[in-house]
């Protein structure tokens, strides 16, 4: 009963998913997720302590 019961819940949830991204203007999560990473990286880059030398 178990397998249903998830079946069911994961299938409804592919559902409602799919009629909100064709009914609504919904973001593109991963270019999101890309743009953050891009804007850390630039921070770091720019405001972090610079990397020590190794002496020879």
């Amino acid at each position: 009963m178990g397998i249903f019961r998830s079946s069911f819940h994961f299938l409804a949830g592919t559902m409602c998913g799919i009629y909100l991204a064709q009914t609504y203007n919904v973001p593109n999560v991963k270019k999101l997720v890309n743009t953050g990473i891009l804007i850390a990286k630039h921070i770091e880059q720019n405001y972090g302590k610079p990397k020590k030398r190794d002496e020879d």
